[in-house]
């Protein structure tokens, strides 16, 4: 069985006017570009309440970086009192989202992600004795890595919250 260890999170929080569908897009495409071709939806909820709606959805990208490494971003987007407005840009009227988001990122190693070194009880341990002496160095290496990717998702999601909020 594959060993995961959690490396880091973060969290962007937003407030005011947003395209919720065209955020989803925007991370759905950045994930891409990053080479995380594996993306799975775990869960979608949306709740409809008097301050507005709810929603939240879970996905869990996966990259292969060797046969042995590979990164998962468990990304989660939360939205509170979400509302559909209408805003004049212009001549044209755009239909957006009003409200607060919260999108939480957390970085995980998976070692072993094929699992096999799990054939044998000694086989598991020489996978322990192989993590932790002879490649710690490139584990330190790919949770440095981690950790900048999730910081440059939570930059990027900064600024296109921002562009966004203050394009209306």
């Amino acid at each position: 069985m594959a060993e995961t260890d959690k490396i880091y999170d973060s969290k962007v929080k937003f407030d005011g006017l947003f395209d919720f569908k065209a955020l989803y897009n925007f991370v759905s495409k950045w994930l891409s570009t990053y080479g995380y071709g594996v993306i799975e939806e775990k869960s979608y909820t949306e709740k409809i309440k008097p301050e507005g709606k709810e929603l939240e959805v879970i996905w869990n990208a996966r990259k292969s970086v060797s046969d042995y490494f590979r990164f998962l971003l468990k990304i989660t987007f939360r939205a509170f009192g979400m509302s559909s407005v209408e805003v004049q840009k212009g001549d044209v009227k755009i239909k957006l989202n009003k409200g607060s988001v919260e999108i939480s990122i957390s970085g995980l190693l998976e070692k072993d992600y094929e699992s096999r070194w799990e054939t044998s009880p000694f086989n598991k341990f020489m996978r322990g004795v192989y993590d932790r002496y002879i490649i710690k160095s490139r584990i330190e290496s790919y949770e440095g890595k981690i950790m900048e990717e999730v910081d440059e998702l939570c930059a990027q999601l900064k600024s296109y919250l921002e562009m966004e909020g203050k394009r209306f």
